[in-house]
């Protein structure tokens, strides 16, 4: 069992870091395997709407990260995505990585746990906790929750590792995801067939 974690900061081991490390280490303690995957400061292109992606089965574009977070996210079993704030959202980078990488993947992430987890200097922190959450609610993904909202808060790694509230809702947040991953899996294990799909109904108000 495999939990991938996406840092879309900008700086490798920053405030984002920081917190999506306390996770990782409370993830290993429950024997579960982690991976951090930073996207790093190369630019990586917003969606074009191309369309592409329905045939191919990944973006079309091939000159950035994307297509290998992709695999990275089907190979894993549940998916923990950090943030910073910027101008009250999720960073730039992260934003059009996201947009592609669910746009692309087809459904693939369906019935994966997801959890987003942001870091705040000081405000904004619940608008980009929203925005990303998104990602999960239109994807059929299970989300993960801790003892308040995932955030943690500091202009430094030093000061983040100061938030003692943070750094327990971060250590919350892996034990959850933890017990979350091992349930599906037992649940697997006992029969339990995951949930029956509908025909897609796309309804569109302007006739």
């Amino acid at each position: 069992m495999k939990v991938l974690l996406i840092n879309g900061s900008p700086r490798a081991k920053g405030c984002t870091y920081t917190a999506l490390c306390e996770i990782a280490a409370e993830l290993e303690k429950e024997n579960i395997e982690t991976e951090i995957f930073h996207l790093g400061i190369a630019p990586i292109r917003g969606c074009t709407a191309c369309g592409g992606c329905n045939k191919l089965g990944r973006c079309v574009f091939n000159d950035d990260v994307v297509n290998a977070g992709i695999e990275k996210m089907k190979e894993c079993d549940g998916l923990i995505v950090g943030s910073p704030v910027h101008y009250a959202g999720a960073s730039g980078f992260l934003t059009s990585f996201l947009d592609r990488v669910f746009y692309a993947s087809g459904g693939a992430f369906a019935y994966k746990p997801g959890a987003a987890i942001i870091s705040c200097r000081r405000g904004g922190a619940t608008a980009a906790f929203d925005q990303l959450n998104k990602y999960f609610t239109i994807s059929n993904m299970p989300i993960i929750s801790s003892q308040y909202w995932n955030m943690v808060h500091g202009n430094t790694p030093e000061e983040v590792k100061q938030d003692l509230e943070g750094m327990q809702i971060m250590r919350t947040l892996g034990r959850n995801m933890a017990w979350l991953i091992k349930s599906i899996q037992a649940g697997r294990e006992a029969g339990v067939e995951l949930p029956r799909k509908e025909k897609r109904a796309v309804t569109n108000f302007i006739r």
